[in-house]
């Protein structure tokens, strides 16, 4: 199980956003900054946090990209899920019709539960509680 490095970059991104108090706008290229990034690879990766309903991007020259209001509760799961998507991590790939009464993979079952139990978690944790434990570190 690994979650990409854009994943790792949108949640970067997302703690940068909330930490911007003055809730202007940011440009690509000081968030890319902020990471050692090609602005043009986060372009990617903002692209699909404003497709998620997560940020907006505000175009011109003091355009950039802010967190939308209604998102200051934007949990883990939120962000991973508009990098990753929503496939399951584990698919069983076998044939298990010789299972009397074919209750289908144990195996899978056991895996779902797993993966169930590691979202509700990551829902559980916002973007925001890390950004201020962020700025409690930087005081």
């Amino acid at each position: 199980m690994k979650y990409s490095k854009a994943t790792n970059y949108a949640l970067h991104t997302m703690a940068f956003l909330t930490l911007n108090e003055k809730d202007e706008a940011i440009g690509v290229e000081q968030l890319a900054k902020m990471q050692n990034l090609s602005p043009t690879y986060l372009s990617k990766i903002l692209t699909k946090l404003v497709k998620a309903g997560l940020i907006e991007s505000t175009p011109g020259v003091k355009g950039g990209y802010r967190l939308l209001k209604r998102q200051k509760e934007t949990s883990f799961l939120d962000v991973i899920q508009a990098i990753e998507g929503q496939t399951s991590l584990f698919h069983c790939s076998l044939d298990h019709k010789e299972l009397p009464h074919n209750h289908g993979c144990l195996i899978e079952q056991v895996m779902m539960n797993a993966e169930a139990k590691m979202k509700a978690d990551l829902d559980a944790t916002y973007i925001a509680d890390i950004a201020r434990q962020m700025k409690k570190k930087r005081a």
